[in-house]
């Protein structure tokens, strides 16, 4: 039973991260052959300036 972690900043509309969770659940069905329906995609989205790259605020 795959679960895949993304991590995000928020900003992207509902039909975005749907589709974007459809080709994730596509892709490890097709590489790993997984049943569609026991992967499970979570989305973590993060508010803007919650995070940094090379100490610097994104």
């Amino acid at each position: 039973m795959p679960f895949i972690h993304v991590e995000l900043v928020e900003g992207r509309s509902e039909e975005q991260l749907t589709n974007m969770m459809k080709d994730i659940t596509e892709a490890v069905h097709k590489n790993t052959g997984a049943p569609k329906e026991h992967i499970h995609v979570i989305i973590n989205e993060m508010k803007k300036g919650q995070y940094a790259v090379n100490g610097d605020w994104k």
